[in-house]
């Protein structure tokens, strides 16, 4: 072979190159990459028929090299030439801008951009003033300049664009908000000057970078203008920005894990002992916690070699993908600029160079982001026009409506965008804001940090601390947010007017803080001091200030996003203060798939006094919507299996000709290839054909004698229908001919029990919805819990706390530890969440009876240290009750709180004869209670005793007059 390659090299001249295929650095990882492969092809370590390669694929030394090509030195030799002949350099490149085709009659971008931004800000702002022009000059003077005219055409043109397509755009976010000209073409729809943003927030001659402008579309409108885009400038200039996904910690130990065949509860145990913080390595978490650090040294050769590995792994790219949002936008064909690839999902190219390096590359990056709460806002734009014939101007709302500021200060925020959290709920219940000005703070507040200023913000607000500014000047700025200095803008604003800063200088300033960039604002410490001399400022006053904004400058807030944010959440709160039905379906509607979203904003919508009724063939539309009566009607396109065009066209024959009398009436009047039998099952099991009262939802799935179910008679009697209808009205007479359609009729059989009924409606629904398994024990939940299966995620919160709990049983396994010992888990869900719960040796043998499928369980326990390994916490069983017999077990009076004056012979009657049919051992109480002379008296039943079944709850819940309390 050798000889071949010297003959071959001797007659074309060609040097003869040594090399080696190097698929990782060091020899010691060999092993590693061996299992990176299997993770890669989805194999086992131990698959023989799996990819391999000869572990020598690492980078070899030149001595390496030689002694392996020592019969022919020269190849080794030749390398050395040829990375010499290698030139090196720079992929950086300026700014390349695609062409924007300027209308007849303009050749120049600066000229074209002034004219629409005059034309934008007289629609904007009516008559101009020197502060809107003088504005507007220095901005378009700095975007010459800075030569980005073409970006500002280019982003106004298709955000037109999208707006006359129907797209809902947000109105901005980040520092462009802080732009005049932006504001004037529409690109954002917050006004900088009303709001003291600032445009050397965005860009500044100081600070040479490509402008960033993120773009909010609905979620069904993204795509639409992206669409557009590459219709503009064509298909090869636009590209989707590659994201490379590497193998987190956990990740690391999982995908090792899998492909040596360690056991899934020890790969369970190892990942769940690395702590959940963002960023954590496992170098990181073998010094926070020992126990995962002394299994590197585990006599399971498994456990080690898994923590060995997943390390070497640990950061490597795992799988590529494309940027949610990011978008590049080139002057000519992109693959002569950046080299490009295909992926999944998307028509577009790809880059092959991630979205740090895309700007470096010169090319033109934007942000398309897809915004839920856009498109919850337009849905509810639209439910608000079905339901109450009102359009409403999303863009020009009343900024000081008092129904909403009730909203936000009664912390009545579930759904609200960026206000739904319990602490900030809390926090808007002290304040009661009164103005937008109020959200935008506390919008930038609510993070970690500047939290701790929001009690002090609470007190100025309300006259309960004085209002101080150092240098009365200072209150133009700090007026809005009494005196806390809670923006960047506010600090680049004083370093103007106190120090003298260019605005180039202010920006960098407001920068060094938030980086803390030590020797830069050292630097701009005697820059401000001396400055703030010059303007005859006492020297002590201006050091307690600069300390001041050293403290708080790292946490301050970029008021234009903030501001930006601040206004979606105003829209979203006037529309559930003034609209509650109206928006509820629409944030129903967008969140049906998160199963903990749902049922939170389930919750939401009944304590507002509104309920949520299933589907419904005559009521329902394609997504949740408001019904006659107030309440919301799920919608027929969220059930699974049941597509889109099978309900338009039932929607549309609804509307044409009237509701459908009967299940006869629907099948013969639908499309049946559209609206097929999966679809007519979906529905029949969600309950929409409920409303159809003579028939069961079990009947639609009866079999006849030949073995056919009812949908499928129903099917072939539709379609059998149509037939008869459309040769009759080719007939002379126009008629059936006497011919008499014999319609199905459904098998006798009982209806489904309860259980199966809402099992079966949430595998179409994904939710309880008509009622929910748990609802008849609403009482012993209520009394016995003290906390909720969602506050378990976190278990911390709960150390060395005594837990109530109650679910049910929604999965079991169980098996033999190495130990020879028995085992076991079960998973338990509420309301709110599920929870997983370990037993082990004789807890698993006592408990194991309660470990079934579809019993309704209360569990007692203790959150405390795991015995032996102190960095562990779990959940110590103490008693396991069913809940079927709780009213019975624990509860041992119940006691009937009555005003006298309330108590009728009706009441006595219905009380005594409830009693009596449901004696049992629970004792009866009464408290007689007189609200006006302040008088109460307890007595009690010596004759009569009752057990606390649904039937007596239910009376007690409705009679008016009487409250009860369990103990």
């Amino acid at each position: 072979m050798i000889e071949a390659f010297r003959r071959l090299s001797s007659k074309y001249n060609v040097k003869i190159i040594a090399s080696n295929d190097v698929h990782f650095v060091n020899a010691d990882d060999a092993e590693a990459h061996d299992r990176l492969i299997c993770i890669n092809t989805a194999k086992d370590i131990d698959d023989p028929n799996r990819l391999r390669y000869s572990k020598q694929e690492y980078v070899k030394s030149e001595e390496e090299m030689r002694a392996i090509f020592s019969d022919i030195p020269e190849a080794i030799d030749n390398v050395a030439e040829l990375v010499g002949k290698v030139e090196k350099y720079k992929l950086d490149h300026d700014p390349i801008m695609p062409d924007f085709e300027l209308p007849e009659g303009y050749t120049d971008n600066d000229e074209y951009l002034k004219f629409l931004t005059y034309l934008g800000a007289k629609a904007r702002w009516g008559t101009l003033t020197n502060e809107h022009t003088d504005r507007l000059d220095f901005e378009l003077e700095m975007i010459a300049k800075m030569g980005f005219p073409g970006y500002f055409l280019i982003v106004q043109d298709f955000l037109r664009a999208a707006r006359e397509m129907g797209v809902s755009v947000g109105p901005g976010r980040g520092s462009a908000a802080g732009s005049a000209v932006a504001y004037a073409l529409r690109i954002t729809d917050i006004d900088p000057i009303k709001y003291g943003l600032l445009f050397e927030r965005f860009l500044n001659l100081d600070r040479i970078s490509m402008p960033d402008i993120d773009i909010d579309f609905d979620e069904d409108g993204r795509d639409s203008v992206l669409k557009y885009v590459v219709n503009k400038y064509g298909h090869d200039k636009v590209a989707h920005i590659i994201t490379f996904g590497s193998m987190a910690a956990k990740m690391a130990i999982r995908d090792v894990a899998r492909v040596q065949k360690l056991p899934l509860p020890d790969a369970d145990r190892l990942a769940k002992l690395v702590p959940e913080r963002p960023g954590i390595t496992l170098a990181d978490a073998y010094n926070e916690v020992p126990e995962l650090a002394k299994e590197r040294e585990s006599s399971n050769r498994l456990i080690a070699q898994t923590l060995k590995y997943a390390q070497v792994l640990e950061g490597s790219v795992r799988q590529t993908g494309v940027h949610a949002c990011g978008i590049i936008i080139g002057k000519e064909s992109l693959d002569n600029y950046i080299p490009l690839c295909t992926a999944k999902d998307t028509d577009l190219y790809a880059t092959q160079f991630d979205g740090s390096h895309v700007e470096s590359v010169g090319l033109l990056k934007m942000d398309f982001l897809g915004l839920k709460t856009l498109s919850i806002i337009k849905d509810a734009i639209e439910n608000i026009k079905k339901s109450k014939g009102i359009s409403i101007d999303i863009d020009n709302l009343p900024l000081d409506d008092k129904k909403t500021y009730e909203l936000f200060s009664n912390g009545e925020t579930t759904g609200i965008f960026q206000f739904e959290s319990p602490g900030m709920k809390r926090y808007l219940r002290d304040l009661k804001p009164n103005r937008l000005e109020d959200l935008i703070a506390m919008n930038a507040l609510y993070r970690p940090g500047p939290m701790e200023y929001i009690p002090k913000f609470i007190k100025r607000k309300h006259g309960q601390e004085k209002i101080d500014y150092p240098i009365p000047v200072m209150e133009k700025y700090l007026d809005d947010t009494y005196g806390i200095t809670v923006y960047q803008e506010q600090v680049m604003l004083l370093s103007q007017s106190l120090g003298g800063f260019t605005k180039g200088q202010a920006d960098s300033l407001r920068k060094a803080m938030g980086k803390k960039k030590r020797s830069i604002m050292d630097e701009m410490k005697l820059m401000f001091q001396e400055g703030c001399a010059k303007n005859g400022y006492d020297e002590t006053t201006v050091n307690k200030i600069w300390q001041d904004w050293e403290a708080f400058a790292q946490y301050a807030f970029n008021k234009s996003h903030s501001t930006c944010y601040a206004l979606v959440a105003f829209q979203t709160g006037y529309l559930k203060a003034n609209y509650p039905a109206e928006y509820m379906a629409a944030v129903l509607s967008r969140n049906i798939s998160d199963i903990k979203k749902i049922t939170t904003f389930m919750d939401e919508t009944r304590r507002m006094g509104m309920d949520v009724l299933g589907p419904d063939v005559n009521e329902s539309n394609v997504k949740f919507t408001v019904n006659k009566d107030g309440n919301i009607r799920f919608g027929l396109g969220a059930i699974k299996g049941v597509g889109e065009a099978a309900v338009l066209q039932l929607i549309e024959e609804r509307e044409k000709n009237g509701i459908y009398s009967d299940i006869y009436n629907l099948v013969e009047r639908v499309n049946l290839n559209s609206l097929n039998k999966k679809n007519l099952e979906a529905m029949a099991v969600a309950g929409a054909f409920d409303c159809f009262t003579s028939m069961t939802r079990a009947q639609y799935f009866s079999l006849d004698t030949k073995g056919s179910s009812f949908i499928e008679s129903l099917i072939r009697y539709g379609n059998t229908a149509k037939t008869i209808k459309s040769s009759s009205q080719h007939s002379l007479f126009g008629d059936a001919g006497g011919f008499d359609m014999v319609k199905p009729e459904p098998a006798q059989c009982p209806d489904w029990p309860k259980l199966e009924k809402l099992n079966r409606e949430k595998e179409v629904i994904g939710i309880y919805l008509s009622s929910h398994p748990l609802d008849d024990f609403r009482l012993e939940i209520s009394t016995f819990t003290n906390a909720t299966l969602a506050d378990l995620q976190n278990l911390r919160d709960w150390l060395d706390r005594d837990v109530v709990v109650a679910g049910m049983v929604t999965d079991t396994r169980n098996g033999i530890g190495k130990n020879g010992k028995p085992y076991g888990s079960f998973t338990i869900q509420d309301y709110t969440d599920s929870f997983r719960f370990m037993l082990f040796d004789k807890e698993y043998v006592e408990n194991s009876k309660f470990c079934v499928i579809g019993y309704y369980l209360l569990i007692t326990g203790r959150v405390q240290v795991r015995r032996f390994k102190d960095d562990e916490i779990e959940f110590k069983i103490k008693k396991i009750n069913l809940l079927s017999s709780v009213k019975d077990e624990l509860i041992k009076s119940v006691t009937l709180k009555i005003d006298p004056a309330d108590i009728s012979h009706e009441m006595i009657h219905e009380l005594k004869e409830l009693v009596m049919e449901n004696k049992g051992e629970t004792e009866l109480r009464f408290l007689f209670i007189n609200g006006e002379d302040r008088i109460s008296l307890p007595m009690f039943s010596r004759t009569y005793r009752v057990r606390l079944n649904n039937e007596l709850i239910s009376f007690l819940d409705d009679f008016p007059g009487i409250e009860y309390k369990v103990n």
